[in-house]
Order: structure tokens, then C-alpha cells, then sequence
């Protein structure tokens, strides 16, 4: 290591500690000196004496590195009880983000500089949004807690245990792929209750909308006609927010066809980019009027979290990828359209995907075109069905107008 490489790394540990130690010091900013255990300038010591160390010692010798780490730790560890004694303050979060600090000090001088510099943001970041993130949890309730255990149990235990293979005929039972739509549909659903709760109704319809149309609108069609059933005083905002997620299909699809087989998107951008456009102005329509509507902050909101809700649709699902393999077979290239439309009830994606690919092999651009156009109407008139017979009365029919007004522009335009 040359004196160049040496100063740039002393450098990189420096600002981490001159970024964390401000942060701190902002928080005890008010503090009287001498009541506070470290502040902009002790860090900056505190990176610098975990450098001198990492230089003295290299990586050979962590043990002795782990020993001067350890009377590091009892030196902050006295400086914090002589602190809980005289103020009563019993956090730790500045004896901790100390003992990190020397680490990242350590860790910057054997060389890890971007690991040392990526840490220490997400170290400060952490530290500055503690209003925010006290916030979020007292808002949480006990239900919600119970709620995030059986989310992380469907998804992170059993998920990956799950056969990724077919079975049954045509090897449609593929267990993998239909617990992976439970899971989607129920963590988009679980993310939406979240966003609602922590940013208020208005908002997070907004945010749930937009982000979870690009992964599946038909779950967020689901869990806001879910919520504007329990809560119909919302049906506006939760109308632009079916409208948005459904809009925000048609560049995903274009985008998705465009990435197999580049021909796609002048053949698809006219009809997709028509019906983007109509369920957008509704979008805002709705949520223009839906200003007068009170926004609770997610107050009285039912966690929607069923895990039954999401198991009845992939049942659904389950049921559509056998008749889509059956008419396959059946029907060769004379089934593409109705595999199109049976396929897009409840995953565009795959339609998308597949005839895309087809299209870059031997199938007819056209045909590969109406097929995908065929299934995003046919997901677009399933959530006017989702709606009807979810949150009914003057929600259903705030969405059917709209979404049957696009439904029809794409058979229009696709039959031109």
C-alpha cells in the first residue's frame, strides 16, 4: 500500500466518522458540554483510532485487533454508565454507533473502503430517522405484528421449500409457482394495509397504486375492493387507486415484449398506450374528486392480511394454467388467442412473456400482438368483475366505466 492509497483510505474513514459523529450531534445538540458521551468530534477520533489500529495490526492479526476492540468497548461501556447514573439516560445508541464507527475505522484502512462508506450512510440514515421509524411502530398493533410473522413464515420458511417443478399432465401443478402468486398477492395487499396506515389513507392508495401495478395490478384491484367494501366513505381515492395500478399494466407489458423481441413495441404501443391513457384520466378524475373525502390515516383500516382470500386465488390460478396447457395441445396455434385470454385473468406477465418469445422464434408478430392486447382486456374486465362482487354498489360502478371504456378501445384498435 503507497502513501496515496493510504491517505485516501485514512480519508474515506474520517468522513464516516465526521457523518455519523454529526449526526449525533444534531441529537444532543442541546446537551451542555460535558454531559454528552460523543459528539462530531469524538467520532471522527474514534474512526481514526480504529485506523491507526486496522494499520498497525492487518487482517492476519484479528485477534489482537479484536482485542483492542474489546477495551475500546469497556472505555465507551464506562463513559455511557457514569452517563445513565448522572442523567438517567439508559440508550445505547451512541455507545453502539461508536463501537461501529471504530470498526468501519478498522475496516477502511485494510482496504474495504466501499463497504465502509456504504455503511456509514446507512448507519447515519438510521440514526436521523428514529421520529420516523418510532412513529411507524407505535402506530402498529398487536394484529399487525402477528400479521408480519405470518407474512415472513408464508414467504421466507415455506417458499423455498416448495418444488419448482410441474406435475399432474402437461406438468401444470408447478407448487413453487402458485405458492409464489399466494405470496404475491398477499404481500402486495399486506404492503397496501402498511402504506395506508403509515401515510394516511389518500397517500398510500398513491403509493400502493403505482408500486404495486408493476408487479400485480389484479392484487391490488383485489385488496382495494376489499378495503372500499369495509370502508365505502373511500371508494374515490380507492378508485383512482384501482385505475392508476391498472394503467400502470400497459407500459409494464410494452416493456416487458420490448426486452424478448424489440419488434413488439410499435405493434403494442399503440393499443396498450391508448388504454394506459383512459385508465389514467379516470385515475385522476377520481382522485381529483375524491379531495373532499376525509383522509382517517389509516385509522379503522381491517389488516388485510387473509391468508384464505390469497389461497382461493391461486386455486384460480392453478385451474387457468391447466386449461391454458390443455387447449395448448389441443388446439396448437388455433388455442394462442384463447390461451391469451385465459392466461391474462390473472397473469399479463406471462402471456406477455411467452408470445414475445414465440414471436422472436416462429409466430407471427400479429398474432403475438392480439394475443397479449387479448389478455390485458380480458385482466382489465376481470377486475370489473373483482370489484363487482368484492366492494359492490357505487365503487363497482366507478370502476366498471372506466375500465370497460378501455376494455373496448383495445378491442377496437386491435381490430383495426
Amino acid at each position: 500500500m503507497n502513501e496515496n492509497d493510504l491517505f485516501f483510505r485514512v480519508t474515506v474513514a474520517l468522513a464516516a466518522g465526521l457523518l455519523i459523529g454529526m449526526e449525533r450531534g444534531w441529537q444532543d445538540r442541546d446537551a451542555a458540554s460535558g454531559r454528552r458521551v460523543a459528539g462530531i468530534r469524538t467520532f471522527a477520533l474514534i474512526a481514526l483510532l480504529g485506523t491507526g489500529w486496522g494499520l498497525l495490526l492487518d487482517e492476519s492479526n484479528l485477534l489482537l485487533l479484536g482485542f483492542a476492540f474489546f477495551g475500546f468497548a469497556v472505555v465507551l461501556a464506562a463513559a455511557q454508565v457514569t452517563r445513565a447514573v448522572r442523567l438517567g439516560d439508559y440508550g445505547i445508541t451512541t455507545a453502539v454507533a461508536g463501537l461501529l464507527t471504530f470498526v468501519l475505522g478498522a475496516a477502511a484502512v485494510q482496504g474495504h473502503v466501499a463497504f465502509v462508506a456504504s455503511v456509514a450512510v446507512i448507519a447515519a440514515t438510521l440514526l436521523g430517522v428514529k421520529p420516523i421509524l418510532h412513529g411507524w411502530v407505535k402506530r402498529l398493533e398487536q394484529k399487525d405484528l402477528f400479521a408480519v410473522f405470518k407474512m415472513l413464515l408464508i414467504s421466507v420458511v415455506l417458499l423455498p421449500v416448495l418444488p419448482n417443478e410441474g406435475y399432474g399432465p402437461w406438468g401444470f401443478f408447478n407448487p413453487y409457482e402458485i405458492w409464489w402468486m399466494v405470496v404475491l398477492i398477499a404481500g402486495v395487499s399486506f404492503s397496501g394495509y402498511f402504506a395506508m396506515k403509515v401515510a394516511g389513507a389518500k397517500r398510500g392508495v398513491g403509493l400502493t397504486a403505482l408500486f404495486g401495478g408493476l408487479v400485480a395490478s389484479t392484487a391490488v384491484t383485489l385488496n382495494f375492493s376489499k378495503i372500499g367494501r369495509d370502508s365505502p366513505q373511500h371508494s374515490g381515492v380507492l378508485t383512482a387507486g384501482i385505475l392508476i395500478a391498472s394503467g400502470t399494466m400497459f407500459p409494464r407489458s410494452i416493456l416487458l415484449a420490448g426486452v424478448i423481441h424489440s419488434p413488439m413495441i410499435p405493434l403494442l404501443a399503440v393499443p396498450l398506450g391508448a388504454m394506459a391513457l383512459i385508465c389514467f384520466a379516470g385515475a385522476a378524475y377520481f382522485w381529483k374528486s375524491s379531495e373532499k373525502e376525509a383522509d382517517p390515516g389509516g385509522e379503522g383500516l381491517r389488516n388485510p392480511f387473509e391468508i384464505i382470500t390469497a389461497l382461493k386465488f391461486g386455486a384460480l390460478l392453478t385451474l387457468v394454467m391447466f386449461l391454458v396447457r390443455a387447449l395448448r395441445d389441443w388446439f396448437g396455434d388455433m388455442g394462442i388467442y384463447a390461451v391469451g385470454v385465459l392466461s391474462g385473468i390473472t397473469d399479463v406477465d406471462a402471456v406477455t412473456l411467452s408470445m414475445s418469445r414465440l414471436a422472436s422464434e416462429d409466430l407471427a408478430a400479429t398474432v403475438a400482438e392480439r394475443a397479449i392486447v387479448l389478455a390485458v382486456i380480458a385482466n382489465t374486465l376481470f377486475k370489473v368483475l373483482l370489484t363487482a362482487f368484492i366492494a359492490r354498489g357505487k365503487m363497482a360502478r366507478r370502476v366498471a366505466v372506466p375500465l370497460s371504456l378501455t376494455a373496448v378501445a383495445g378491442i377496437g384498435i386491435s381490430m383495426v
